[in-house]
């Protein structure tokens, strides 16, 4: 893997990778992806809970790393056009760095 490669990843491991958002909506804005390709929730099940557990973990992990923790992030998993999911492979949303709106 090139440098340039691997400075455009924050996180990679065996479940799920995380990159910055290019088109950030807040400060601070990364997506956590599985490396296992899901486009909808309901395609999950219980064999998949390790997978969901380290893409909140590293959402955790890279919260604290931003320095976003103590002050707060939100976690959104969009599902469907309507809730605008763009790219047909879920991923989380990490959002933070300033005062959110409420949703």
């Amino acid at each position: 893997m090139s440098q340039q490669s691997r400075d455009k990843f924050l996180v990679k491991n065996d479940s799920c990778f995380a990159i910055r958002d290019i088109n950030p909506v807040s400060k601070v804005h990364f997506l956590v992806i599985p490396n296992r390709h899901l486009t909808h929730l309901e395609q999950w099940n219980k064999s998949d809970l390790a997978i969901i557990g380290e893409m909140l973990i590293t959402a955790r992990e890279l919260a604290d790393a931003e320095g976003i923790a103590e002050t707060g992030y939100r976690l959104v998993i969009n599902q469907r056009e309507d809730a605008g999911q763009m790219i047909d492979h879920l991923h989380l949303h990490v959002y933070g760095g300033e005062k959110l709106r409420s949703m």
